[in-house]
């Protein structure tokens, strides 16, 4: 059995429906201070390094953690999961029309150590959103939504915002999860 570091819902469904045991311990990570220190990194990076960091940030000797991070960039600029309604509003005017980057990394930590590490990027094409259809949008996915980066969530109401998704199901959901699934093979957690 694994520890997966995250509150996510995703996460933790997709490693469910996959068969994967595992028990959930969420790190207590400063995500927006590590944002900070990595502020010229790449945003595969800095995915990275937040899914590591919560990786390493649950103290487990023998079994392996798992850490998953997703953040969204969109004309070059990052966006984290927004603070207030206000804001979900404002991320979706500023995603509207443009192609959204979407970064989902994972890392697996034992013993203190990253045994593991993969990063992946889907590219979804926002359409042109009216404010109509994203106060009606947000009316019926807030407050959901508000866990979520890029503010929508594929396996809900999400897939209205897109035009185009290229990537795998799993990045765009949270979580590279074949890479994933081939590492827990590799270190005997599943069977071959």
């Amino acid at each position: 059995m694994i520890v997966l570091a995250s509150k996510s819902a995703s996460r933790r469904a997709m490693l469910e429906a996959a068969g994967v045991a595992f028990e959930v311990r969420a790190a207590n990570v400063d995500e927006r201070a590590l944002e900070a220190a990595l502020k010229d990194a790449a945003p595969d990076e800095v995915a990275l390094e937040l899914a590591k960091a919560k990786a390493l940030a649950v103290a487990e000797n023998e079994r392996p953690v798992l850490g998953s991070d997703s953040l969204v960039v969109v004309d070059g600029q990052r966006f984290d999961k927004p603070a207030d309604r206000e804001e979900a509003a404002n991320h979706l005017r500023a995603f509207s029309g443009h192609t959204m980057q979407l970064h989902s990394a994972a890392a697996i930590a034992r013993d203190g150590k990253i045994i593991w590490q993969h990063a992946a990027r889907a590219d979804l094409t926002v359409r042109n959103l009216s404010d109509r259809f994203i106060e009606g949008y947000l009316d019926a996915e807030w407050p959901d939504v508000r866990y979520c980066v890029g503010v929508f969530r594929i396996e809900a109401l999400g897939p209205q915002l897109f035009t185009k998704i290229e990537g795998d199901q799993f990045t765009v959901l949270g979580m590279p999860l074949l890479p994933v699934l081939g590492a827990l093979r590799d270190f005997g957690e599943l069977p071959e």
